[in-house]
């Protein structure tokens, strides 16, 4: 479905994720009290987001989505949900392999609707992998799901307010980092986090902080040979472009208030150089974002959090960081084009 660039509201796809987790509260409760000036439809079994509401004590209208219609702002106690039937009821807290298949029937949906433009942005809810893998279905995450999907190579990149920090490497072992970072692996990185830095965050020319990858960057080659044989070279090649890149510098240095003041975005070379000072600065208003693909996509920075399920105790700030960021970045596109 193709619609018109012009002033329009924005509708976004949610998924709540797993069925027996705090994805279906947070989603209930945002659309109980909240307006949002975007159009907010839940891809999801109805029943089960009616009988979350009830047991949370919401008043809240469930609305079938009808994608002919034109979006409108969501308004407080009303949501719309495009309906995807369980394969069982479930209760909350307690996982079932049975709903593996309702899990990503509903992520298969929300993305097709994104790239056909029924939708202008995905924000996902956290799913739980070992439950999907237990039902039979090879499922290492969201990120590859829709790579595949969308057949793109994706980045990973988490956002705090006050910091953004992408990711040259992500769920992979540190004996295997080193090998990992080649010349066309991290010239892609680079590339794809320029570029959606300018296209949907309205960035005219970013300023990236790149991270060495060894200890004091390297330290001239004493500690490590990987920034002066493949960092440097790929950034050289594209400072030669007029990009405003910093690097490698040593992540210990790296993360201090007086460089991060000047920067749009910092490139860890692997999971665990970057995310602990994202998580610790922002810790439950973060959000994942994936870069690479033609989609905009958002997602929480947390887990299933099976031990809150049906209780109003899960946080709301991670999803609303999550919606407030994919209508800025569909501001953006939509600004450029």
């Amino acid at each position: 479905m193709t619609r018109p660039n012009e002033s329009r509201v924005p509708r976004l796809a949610l998924t709540p994720g797993e069925p027996a987790g705090i994805g279906p509260d947070l989603i209930v409760r945002l659309a109980a009290a909240e307006r949002s000036a975007a159009e907010l439809v839940a891809i999801a079994d109805p029943d089960l987001l009616a009988e979350r509401a009830a047991r949370l004590g919401l008043s809240l209208t469930i609305v079938p989505f009808d994608p002919a219609q034109a979006p409108r702002p969501s308004e407080p106690g009303q949501l719309r949900v495009w309906s995807v039937a369980l394969a069982r009821a479930t209760t909350p807290g307690r996982l079932d392999p049975a709903n593996a298949g309702y899990v990503l029937e509903t992520l298969r949906r929300a993305c097709d609707g994104c790239l056909d433009r029924t939708f202008d942005a995905l924000v996902t809810g956290p799913v739980h992998k070992g439950v999907i893998n237990e039902a039979g279905i090879p499922f290492t995450g969201h990120t590859e799901f829709l790579a595949e999907r969308c057949r793109a190579e994706p980045v990973m990149m988490l956002a705090t307010p006050g910091l953004r920090v992408a990711l040259a490497t992500t769920h992979l072992p540190l004996a295997a980092v080193s090998s990992a970072i080649t010349h066309d692996s991290l010239g892609r990185v680079v590339d794809i986090l320029h570029h959606d830095l300018v296209e949907r965050f309205g960035l005219e020319r970013p300023r990236i902080l790149v991270c060495g990858l060894n200890p004091h960057a390297g330290e001239g080659g004493h500690l490590g040979r990987e920034e002066i044989e493949v960092i440097t070279p790929v950034l050289d090649e594209r400072r030669a472009r007029g990009w405003d890149l910093v690097g490698p510098l040593p992540a210990d240095t790296l993360f201090v208030p007086t460089r991060l003041k000047t920067a749009d975005a910092v490139l860890a070379m692997y999971h665990d150089q970057g995310l602990p000072v994202l998580k610790h600065l922002g810790f439950g208003q973060a959000v994942n974002i994936t870069l690479g693909l033609p989609i905009i996509r958002t997602s929480v920075d947390h887990g299933t959090a099976l031990e809150l399920a049906g209780t109003d105790r899960a946080d709301l700030g991670s999803l609303r960081l999550a919606l407030q960021t994919a209508l800025t970045m569909t501001a953006a596109v939509t600004a450029q084009h």
